[in-house]
């Protein structure tokens, strides 16, 4: 039986990346993956639905055009090609992952483990059992999206690793669910000329994950799309022909149906913990299935350790990666620990929503004094000049000391502007910190500086 310091059980964001800080901290790793290396992430989740977002955004831009003077006779889109774009960036980014692990000298084995008890697992491949021992075990497993009983998944009715590879854009589609998942792939279609139906059971887009300020700028850009957006509904049952779907919601207590090509369920994922033999550990796990972990990533059984969409928090691939260098690094005898505050959280909608540390409702909550302050990209000049000046940048601040304690961004590029201030929060920096950073014009960071400015004045 071949023995190891260290298994990762699962290849995604979580998996791959706790593997190659542990071998490059000296230890003998073992990988194990279920489908593919990347996980759902790079293979049918984040990666694929991103290159798709890209090219909505692309083929908008081109049909409107003439605003800027440029005039492009007959856009046309070839969605098979589209495909072949995505599916390009997918194999290449997962390629490069396969070169990592190899690279640091980690084994990778194909199969379903299962534990056989603390310090030995089996794997199956093809009706191949082999048994593998280890010193400690990280649990990266992932997530799957959760099927609602009423809405079994066919060929008309997909989850989302079914809407990434259609062959065809189609011509209608009902989402049920507003969140991250429904939006970005509702918004996605839309941008090709799909009328897309959102079927929301909140009052709003994301379920409180975003102040209502910042949806709203959202759910406009998903009208002009011609997207509705129906909050309050619920979906009770689908009928289903060759070519359609009729789906039966209710609305203000009223009983509707609608009809489309396609119905994506995307209520949301739940954590892949049924099938690889918890049982013979005694972890602790949730109702929800949840691992229960510590600071360090370790649960009650101190040899494992849980990292990911099995264990609490938001289900992002950052916070996965994150996680799983914290865990490796405990196992090397490392004093680290999670400290969520700077976790970023971001959806690739139209425009772009991040928000990071703590949002005005929240601090509030937390009986914190706080200032807030908003700054619109409406004056940004290089927000004009690339037509999307819609949104702003708030931020969060603590009144005693002037400290950045929060921020939220709707608009352009709002994924890659977090980092700064998700950096400010991190290392503890004032507005003024913030205001006195030069920053390059013309460029959308500039809004970040105005807002810090704004608040300074006020401050004094």
């Amino acid at each position: 039986m071949a023995h190891f310091d260290t298994v990762v059980i699962g290849a995604g964001p979580g998996g791959y990346v706790a593997a190659i800080r542990a071998a490059q901290l000296g230890q003998k790793v073992l990988i194990v993956e279920k489908e593919y290396l990347g996980g759902v992430c790079s293979n049918v989740g984040c990666i694929p639905s991103k290159a798709l977002i890209a090219v909505g955004h692309k083929y908008k831009q081109m049909n409107k055009a003439s605003d800027m003077g440029v005039f492009i006779k007959n856009v046309h889109l070839d969605f098979a090609k589209v495909q072949q774009f995505k599916d390009a960036v997918v194999k290449r980014l997962t390629g490069g992952i396969a070169t990592l692990i190899k690279g640091n000298k980690i084994q990778a084995v194909f199969g379903n483990a299962y534990f056989i008890n603390e310090t030995n697992i089996c794997v199956e491949t093809s009706g191949i059992t082999e048994n593998y021992s280890f010193d400690y075990a990280i649990i990266a497993t992932g997530s799957a999206p959760v099927e609602l009983p009423a809405f079994k998944y066919s060929q008309r009715v997909i989850n989302s690793t079914g809407a990434l590879s259609l062959k065809q854009v189609p011509k209608s589609m009902v989402v049920i669910g507003g969140g991250v998942i429904g939006v970005e792939l509702g918004g996605a279609y839309a941008s090709f000329g799909t009328k897309v139906t959102i079927l929301e059971g909140s009052e709003d887009l994301f379920s409180g994950g975003f102040e209502a300020e910042m949806t709203s700028i959202v759910k406009k850009d998903l009208e002009s799309k011609g997207v509705e957006v129906i909050t309050k509904a619920f979906a009770r049952e689908v009928e289903e022909t060759t070519n359609e779907v009729v789906v039966t919601f209710e609305a203000n207590r009223e009983e509707k149906r609608i009809k489309a090509e396609y119905v994506l369920v995307a209520i949301g994922r739940s954590p892949n913990t049924s099938n690889i033999g918890l049982k013979n550990l005694s972890v602790n796990i949730t109702e929800r299935g949840l691992i229960v972990i510590d600071k360090q990533c370790r649960t009650n059984v101190q040899r494992i350790f849980a990292i990911g969409d099995v264990v609490a928090g938001p289900q992002l691939a950052h916070k996965a990666s994150y996680e799983g260098k914290v865990a490796a690094e405990a196992i090397a005898g490392h004093p680290s620990e999670i400290d969520y505050i700077a976790l970023p959280s971001v959806v690739f909608s139209d425009p772009e929503l991040a928000t990071v540390g703590y949002t005005e409702t929240a601090a509030r909550k937390d009986g914190i004094a706080i200032k807030t302050v908003h700054y619109p990209f409406s004056t940004n000049g290089r927000a004009l000049i690339m037509k999307q000046s819609a949104g702003f940048v708030k931020l969060v601040v603590r009144k005693t000391d002037a400290t950045l304690i929060g921020a939220q961004i709707v608009g352009p590029n709002a994924s890659t502007l977090i980092s700064e201030l998700g950096l400010a929060i991190e290392t503890g920096l004032t507005v003024d910190d913030i205001a006195m950073t030069i920053h390059a014009h013309l460029s959308l960071s500039e809004v970040a500086m105005e807002a810090a400015e704004k608040m300074s004045r006020q401050l004094k």
